[in-house]
């Protein structure tokens, strides 16, 4: 007889708020929580979230949007929300919460056969600042990312003139995780994550209502993490070749 199987594979996307606050708290053997301490504990998922942005890159929150480059302008600026202002136009359009940007193309001829990029050079802020014109014009190749509270600001140098004007800065960013929200949402966070999820909200809800439990539940908690950091990313072809030995040489 053929085993039965669920034959779907969406858990992560069945999983709510409330399940995860659930199975955090029953890690740390409380159960029946309600009121203040469902509120505390997505609190406290948020900040967890919010700590993930310290971890290094994480691979499904890198985006990619073409800027629209305008004559003349140096600086562009993303918001965090659009309550914050409003970001600088774009494709797609609208796109608020980044966090920083990784790499940058100047783009020639958009979604046409001819199109072509040309790498841009990602400068620090004693670099820009030795620019001694940054408002002069030509073909931006280099370019400056300031992040702030509530906004990451795109300086790009030269800027652009009348005939670049018309190309797009293409580039790849990070994008901040999204906030829990209500209970009934499923968390901004693939599949492999949630396990560490989890433990991670223990390990933050231990703290504060089982501080014997905190030493145990980091543990657990690093551990999975470290899995699941390991195993994100894009893995490419890897070569390996032997060097070539002539002794006497």
């Amino acid at each position: 007889m053929a085993n039965t199987t669920s034959g779907t594979a969406t858990f992560d996307k069945t999983f709510a708020i409330d399940e995860i606050v659930e199975d955090a708290f029953e890690r740390i053997g409380l159960q029946n929580v309600a009121g203040y301490q469902l509120k505390s504990a997505r609190r406290s998922l948020n900040i967890l979230f919010q700590e993930w942005g310290n971890r290094g890159i994480h691979y499904w929150e890198i985006g990619e949007l073409n800027l629209d480059l305008i004559e003349g302008q140096a600086e562009y600026k993303f918001f965090r929300a659009s309550s914050d202002g409003t970001s600088a136009t774009s494709t797609p359009n609208g796109v608020y919460g980044i966090s920083d940007v990784l790499e940058a193309q100047l783009r020639n001829n958009r979604t046409a056969t001819t199109q072509s990029d040309s790498p841009m050079t990602k400068v620090d802020r004693s670099t820009y600042a030795g620019f001694s014109n940054k408002l002069s014009k030509g073909t931006p190749n280099q370019y400056w990312v300031q992040r702030f509270i509530d906004h990451v600001s795109i300086s790009v140098y030269p800027t652009p003139d009348s005939t670049n004007a018309s190309k797009d800065m293409h580039f790849y960013y990070i994008k901040r995780i999204e906030d829990a929200g209500d209970y009934t949402n499923a968390t901004d966070v693939p599949f492999r994550f949630v396990p560490c999820m989890v433990a991670g909200l223990a390990f933050y809800l231990a703290q504060k209502y089982q501080p014997q439990l905190v030493q145990q539940m980091k543990l657990y908690y690093e551990d999975e993490l470290a899995r699941a950091l390991a195993e994100d990313g894009s893995a490419s072809s890897t070569y390996i070749t032997p060097k070539a030995y002539y002794p006497g040489t």
